[in-house]
């Protein structure tokens, strides 16, 4: 997941806003196939895992949906994550394919090899890090994927998977009888107090920037755009033919496995450029291991660079505001033309239609482009006018900055968090000076992107 600032009202929070008031597409989706007719294979992309794979197949055997396939791609482990995961399907009665390597060669390699191997018609990509919360998520986001021929994509809410979801879930039968042939696997992990701590500051860090992106900024971009940058790449279902054809046909030849330092983004992104859509859902949820907090600068690395280099690849797709008045006679051609009744009227009758292909984007760019280009000027400007304002010694300005900043995007928080409004003011104010350090710290990003862009002429970017 991206890790987008909100500082002030910033121009992602505006466009979000604006959507919530402009609200959704009314057209009435029609889908032309039967979500319910869908294959799934569900791939579990999986490393040193072992703590953490019995709650991931304990919330999976709970699904309402059951997927075709479970395929477990266990990407060089050094632990028992293989052994423990066909203990535990045994006992419970689950199928599993379990490919074991010897070496580690990433997570893009997986989704691609899988997406060509198997014939289903949606790729369910389920980190061995991650649990489904919700029973019915492989139901929901497999029914919202097939309401347009448009949508390539579909996740729920991602939230951090916390101590007391661990506790909570060694209580159910499944687990018991893991436990039971496995009395000594760590799925509490019997750590000191330090590394609780740390975990924990991270989780309310994350709880706090998870649920602003994904309650009010995703929600807003989603109304107005009917898509997101990019799916939360944890808990995720692909049209498994779009990923194939649309990802992987295209840019191999060109890019190989080096799908920049974060794959789902880079997926996203290519969606995008192509006309397709990424939609997310508030009403499940999955939930997902975090590092702890020292590990969280190389993660955020992750993130944002990857960010900037899908930025990189997809640079028309950044410059569609540029392109939005031709947009717009585009449309006014196209309404024309459709009343004439010589438009393809299938393209009308579903949610955020847009003709596909990049010749389309180079052209008139994409709605969802303003989102990306946004985006891109909060990722570089805001920490470059904090750093300013710090070389400056301007602390009068500074100061009135961070209190206004920190008071709007506390109220919004508080405003979206229905039920637990006084529980996230405290979580908000607790977070803010990480916040900050972890804005300031994307100037390192920044300067790392620009040196391998222009100085090192690196661009063998891979997770």
């Amino acid at each position: 997941m991206a890790t987008t600032p909100y500082f002030i009202l910033s121009p992602n929070t505006v466009l979000s806003i604006i959507g919530l008031i402009h609200g959704p597409d009314k057209t009435v989706p029609n889908p032309a196939q039967d979500w319910r007719d869908a294959t799934v294979d569900l791939v579990i992309p999986a490393f040193n895992e072992e703590s953490n794979i019995p709650l991931c197949l304990a919330a999976l055997a709970r699904q309402t949906r059951k997927p075709t396939r479970i395929i477990l791609i266990d990407d060089g482990s050094h632990d028992r994550t293989v052994e423990y995961a066909r203990t535990f399907c045994d006992l419970n009665g689950m199928d599993l394919i379990a490919i074991q390597r010897a070496q580690s060669i990433g997570k893009t390699p997986t989704l691609k090899r899988q997406s060509r191997e198997f014939d289903s018609d949606v790729e369910f990509i389920l980190d061995g890090d991650t649990v489904l919360e919700s029973d019915n998520y492989i139901d929901r986001v497999v029914e919202e994927l097939y309401k347009g021929a448009g949508i390539a994509s579909a996740c729920g809410t991602v939230l951090p998977l916390r101590d007391r979801d661990r506790r909570a879930m060694l209580e159910t039968e499944a687990l018991q009888k893991f436990l039971g042939a496995h009395p000594e696997a760590s799925i509490y992990p019997k750590l000191g107090w330090f590394h609780h701590l740390q975990r924990g500051i991270t989780d309310m860090y994350r709880d706090v920037l998870y649920y602003f992106l994904q309650k009010f900024v995703y929600v807003g971009q989603m109304a107005f755009f009917g898509s997101i940058l990019n799916p939360v790449g944890c808990a995720v279902a692909y049209r498994r033919e779009v990923l194939k054809t649309i990802v992987f046909d295209r840019y191999e030849p060109i890019l190989g496995d080096d799908l920049t330092n974060s794959e789902d983004i880079f997926i996203g992104f290519a969606m995008n450029d192509n006309g397709y859509r990424n939609i997310q859902l508030t009403d499940v949820y999955a939930r997902s291991q975090e590092p702890e907090v020292g590990r969280v600068p190389g993660q955020i690395y992750l993130w944002s660079s990857s960010f900037l280099q899908s930025c990189y690849y997809f640079d028309e797709l950044m410059r569609s505001p540029l392109k939005a008045f031709k947009r717009y006679q585009k449309k006014k051609q196209e309404a024309a033309a459709l009343q004439a009744g010589l438009a393809d009227k299938r393209i009308h009758h579903e949610q955020y239609r847009q003709p596909f292909g990049i010749d389309y984007t180079v052209k008139y760019g994409r709605p969802i482009g303003w989102v990306l280009f946004m985006s891109a000027f909060e990722k570089v400007a805001f920490p470059t006018a904090l750093l300013i304002m710090i070389l400056l010694q301007l602390w009068e300005p500074l100061a009135i900055t961070l209190i206004a900043e920190t008071a709007v995007a506390t109220g919004i928080l508080v405003t979206v968090a229905k039920g637990h409004r006084l529980e996230y003011f405290f979580k908000g104010l607790l977070i803010t000076p990480l916040r900050y350090a972890v804005l300031l710290f994307d100037l390192v990003t920044i300067g790392r992107f620009a040196a391998d862009l222009w100085i090192f002429r690196n661009r063998r970017w891979r997770k």
